[in-house]
């Protein structure tokens, strides 16, 4: 009797999500965490489609745009007794954990945003932040880094933070893995982070003037904005004494961050996001640089 108790207490739970609009539409390959993944690293019958794109290498980002918020899509929710809040706004967002894919199983199935999945598409899912918006993807192991639309909800596991398209995952390099440890960052606004990502360090003296603080490789606490990254420590520091020398009027320090194979460098921090919006309007103007804001 218990058991049958326990069954239909878990069918109940089943349908009362497959009934609530706003609840994820789909089962995300959480398995894997129980080690029901198969031989290659594919979860269950998932992985690449009977006829993937020549070349997943050559598929683009996604490209960060402002668009309206979905009014359904961002309301909390609950799963498996765990109730999520979404975020209602864009805003600075940076977390830290595994990242999970998910392939054809669902392909053409309908997401949270009520657009169907598109496994060679640049998506992602995640439990809070808001659908749609865009975010940077790192995986920490290899440095390797994509931009993805937030589009659907999951995954709801405690140990994982984001499922990625079988595309995202394929160009970050852990498909046949299953999950890879990774940093979210979210894009605020539009093309930031892509902007940031490939500025070129100007080519200009390597003196700086007296007055430049010194790089460093800690950072207090505070919202920072983040100007560029770069796979090599040099190339962040020369980009960093560029700023500088553009910049004459900048004082605030700047730091040079590794973070899995890229630096980063950030500028802060400051008290407020409103307090580093001033910052980051002016360098906008001066030097045609979209900062990221980040919150550490």
């Amino acid at each position: 009797m218990r058991l049958r108790l326990r069954f239909a207490t878990a069918m109940l739970v089943v349908l009362e999500l497959a009934a609530c609009s706003s609840a994820p539409r789909r089962a995300t390959p959480e398995a894997a965490a129980q080690g029901t993944i198969r031989a290659g690293g594919y979860y269950k019958d998932d992985g690449p489609g009977a006829h993937p794109p020549a070349n997943l290498d050559a598929i683009a980002d996604a490209q960060p745009r402002r668009e309206p918020l979905s009014p359904t899509a961002n309301r909390p929710y609950e799963v498996f007794g765990t109730r999520y809040v979404p975020i209602t706004e864009l805003r600075p967002f940076t977390q830290r954990g595994t990242a999970s894919w998910y392939g054809r199983r669902f392909h053409g199935q309908k997401t949270s945003s009520g657009e169907p999945y598109d496994m060679y598409a640049m998506t992602a899912a995640h439990p809070v932040l808001p659908i749609p918006s865009y975010a940077r993807v790192t995986n920490l192991a290899n440095g390797k880094s994509v931009v993805v639309r937030i589009n659907d909800r999951g995954p709801f596991h405690s140990n994982r933070v984001i499922d990625l398209s079988y595309a995202a995952a394929y160009k970050l390099g852990y498909v046949t893995v299953g999950s890879a440890r990774v940093e979210v960052d979210s894009i605020v606004p539009g093309r930031s982070s892509i902007r940031a990502a490939s500025a070129q360090p100007a080519r200009a003296p390597e003196a700086s003037r007296p007055s430049e603080p010194a790089p460093a490789t800690e950072e207090p606490r505070g919202v920072y904005l983040q100007l560029g990254a770069f796979s090599a420590r040099e190339t962040a520091e020369n980009f960093r004494a560029s700023i500088y020398r553009q910049l004459t009027w900048l004082s605030d320090k700047m730091y040079v961050l590794a973070s899995g194979s890229l630096y980063k460098v950030h500028l802060g921090p400051y008290g407020s996001e409103a307090d580093a919006s001033t910052v980051a309007a002016r360098i906008q103007n001066e030097v045609n640089l979209i900062p990221v804001y980040v919150v550490r």
